[in-house]
């Protein structure tokens, strides 16, 4: 049972730290004074957004948050 318990601490560490630079990766939300002066215009990018490279990123920060807290309460119970 110590070694299931450290083999999935491993695992929760690598998915704590590859979570966090998937966050920092991504980009904010907020427009800056580009969008305060243009307005909120439909781009080629904003419609295809989930094959870009930010959507991508969006993605799997949703599967590494879902991996985080199912590893959470593994963790927890053993």
């Amino acid at each position: 049972m110590d070694i299931l318990k450290a083999i999935i601490t491993i695992i929760y560490v690598i998915i704590c730290i590859t979570l966090v630079v998937v966050v920092l990766m991504q980009e904010g939300k907020s427009a800056g004074l580009t969008g305060s002066i243009n307005g909120v215009a439909d781009t080629y990018w904003g419609k295809n957004r989930g094959r870009s490279m930010e959507g991508a990123l969006e993605k799997f920060t949703r599967y590494l948050a879902l991996g985080f807290i199912v590893l959470s309460v593994v963790l927890n119970i053993i």
